[in-house]
């Protein structure tokens, strides 16, 4: 499966008010990622799982929460999920090739 595709099958999911799209999925972002964090603080202070899941099951799951938001997201902006990916890679190698990718601002 691609990022296009990924984005097609899950905007089929997608249950929320069409008014608050953009504002819905964006804020449904930060939490997910949000809960990436938590889960990771949990890990981090020595948490015990209980039976089922490890924390690898536990952190594939969340992100794949994010990435649905991802995807809808791109999808609110007319965005297609691969070109935002393919876009980041050029963007990432091209600082790499600069030797800039350390530092910070967006336009390095």
């Amino acid at each position: 499966m691609n990022f296009d595709d990924f984005q097609f099958l899950a905007q089929q999911t997608a249950i929320y008010p069409e008014e608050t799209g953009l504002d819905y999925t964006i804020h449904g972002l930060s939490s997910e990622a949000g809960e990436v964090a938590g889960k990771r603080k949990k890990w981090l202070r020595g948490d015990v799982l209980p039976e089922g899941p490890s924390w690898v099951d536990i952190f594939a799951d969340e992100l794949g929460d994010v990435l649905w938001y991802v995807a809808m997201v791109c999808e609110e902006l007319d965005i297609d999920m691969q070109t935002v990916a393919e876009n980041n890679i050029r963007k990432l190698n091209d600082r790499v090739e600069r030797d800039v990718i350390k530092g910070d601002g967006d336009n390095r």
